[in-house]
């Protein structure tokens, strides 16, 4: 394995109200996705709509990766998120990317690329529930000026670049990797994306290009909740056999139960010193913890309230997790 690194800079600081232990298990990762799920309801209560299935998939994944897999400093960003700088730029020094609230870059440590950023409203809830965004840290959320973008780009809090069209991430951190590897670096680049972004012909360019420069110190964790903005994928574009298509790819590949968070770390034991890129294939349910969600199958990529009677029964959803009915 890469080397060790010093306890503090293994485990993001603990947010008081979730109690994360030092060394997170399973159940700290299902509070703090349950967490999660709440936050990002409560939001989309609030803008009359949003990417809630993403956050009943995703909320296990997300939470194992900074709990229990990436190794990252403590949050190097203010607690309140910046107002938007300017694009980067030679003529504009006050540019800046939301990797900070990842921690500081340094040799050992690992770097994370966010890819569906569409899924930003779950990184933005995830971060506050570790304690690495403030608790007041969503109020500019979807406001002009803001970096707390409803769509994130590579200011926003938790993203280092600015994915674009589904699958640009996944090639600009193959480039990262490959340049730590050049410097010697031990830490390891981890890449979150979705199943749609295997209907893309970049992601198997960049692919081919992981296993053409043996780009061994790569992650991806996928959230395969089988489900994208047209209805289920397999009636618009199926993907499968995705885990046999990526091994041929020359990708090590892992499929387990996205819920299932001692699944999805046990996936990463030992990774980062061989000559393959990992897969892990997180097979999830896009209505986890919602169950009114199904309701609205297969259609579930963007939440928009149709009547008044459908808002207030997500209230009332709401209502009953808060009391803990």
């Amino acid at each position: 394995m890469p080397e060790a690194m010093p306890q503090a800079a293994q485990r993001p600081p603990a947010a008081p109200d979730v109690g994360i232990p030092p060394d997170a298990t399973a159940a700290a990762v299902r509070r703090v996705a349950d967490a999660v799920r709440r936050r990002v309801l409560d939001y989309t209560l609030k803008n009359n709509g949003g990417y809630l299935s993403q956050a009943c998939s995703s909320a296990e994944t997300l939470a194992t990766l900074y709990l229990r897999v990436m190794r990252l400093g403590a949050s190097q960003a203010p607690l309140v998120p910046r107002p938007f700088a300017g694009v980067p730029g030679p003529s504009n020094p006050d540019a800046f990317t939301g990797a900070d609230y990842n921690g500081p870059q340094g040799p050992a440590l690992d770097r994370f690329i966010f890819s569906p950023v569409h899924y930003a409203l779950v990184l933005y809830s995830l971060l506050i529930e570790l304690g690495r965004l403030g608790p007041n840290g969503l109020d500019a959320f979807n406001q002009d000026g803001s970096t707390v973008e409803l769509i994130g780009a590579e200011h926003s809090p938790g993203h280092e670049v600015t994915a674009g069209s589904l699958g640009q991430a996944l090639s600009q951190a193959g480039g990262i990797a490959l340049a730590r590897r050049l410097k010697g670096e031990t830490g390891r680049v981890w890449v979150f994306m979705s199943d749609g972004e295997f209907q893309e012909g970049q992601t198997w360019e960049a692919f081919a290009a992981l296993a053409h420069h043996r780009i061994g110190n790569l992650g991806v964790y996928i959230d395969a909740n089988a489900q994208q903005c047209d209805g289920a994928m397999a009636e618009v574009m199926t993907i499968e056999p995705l885990a046999e298509r990526l091994r041929a790819f020359g990708a090590d590949v892992h499929e387990v139960d996205g819920h299932d968070s001692d699944a999805l770390a046990a996936a990463a034991d030992g990774f980062g010193t061989g000559d393959r890129p990992l897969v892990v294939i997180a097979r999830t349910d896009p209505c986890r913890g919602i169950e009114l969600m199904r309701k609205r199958a297969p259609k579930l990529h963007y939440l928009r309230f149709t009547s008044d009677a459908e808002r207030r029964a997500y209230e009332n959803a709401l209502n009953s997790w808060v009391r803990g009915d």
